[in-house]
């Protein structure tokens, strides 16, 4: 009779056989990297990722903004409410159909592109990887993302 090989669910099961884990804690330790820079900006990490949005594509739906950053609705509104009160962006209403709503950057919205010039600089320095490795670990994760 052949030898039918025996599945170990404990084995998969351990942290470190997880692909979720590093890719979690990775995440959460550049992000962090971000926190001292934004904090002077008044800025989360989300908030953050929304003006990169619009700095590189002004005047764009909710939607394509939610596209983008692989958010959902329910997440990006309360970021795009809150970048609207503290006067660096606008909401209106698409004159084609009222359900799409644009979001325009402010004068202060724009300027504060100025201001945020050094970051992705400043958090780079603090990767130690080598520029080649950079790059790939940045193709592979896009490779993950744009699989769904």
């Amino acid at each position: 009779m052949d030898h039918i090989p025996t599945y170990d669910y404990r084995e998969v099961m351990k942290l470190s056989n997880q692909l979720c884990f590093p890719l979690y804690a990775a995440a959460r330790k550049v992000t962090a990297l971000y926190t001292p820079f934004l904090s002077e900006l008044n800025l989360t990490y989300t908030q953050y990722l929304v003006l990169l949005v619009l700095w590189e594509q002004d005047g764009i739906p909710v939607s394509e903004i939610c596209r983008r950053l692989h958010l959902d609705n329910g997440t990006v509104s309360p970021l795009l409410k809150k970048l609207e009160k503290e006067g660096l962006l606008e909401k209106s209403r698409s004159p084609e159909d009222e359900r799409v709503v644009h979001i325009t950057l402010t004068e202060a919205g724009r300027a504060l592109q100025e201001r945020a010039k050094e970051i992705p600089g400043k958090v780079g320095s603090c990767v130690r990887l080598t520029p080649g490795k950079a790059l790939t670990l940045y193709q592979l994760l896009y490779e993950l993302l744009d699989e769904e």
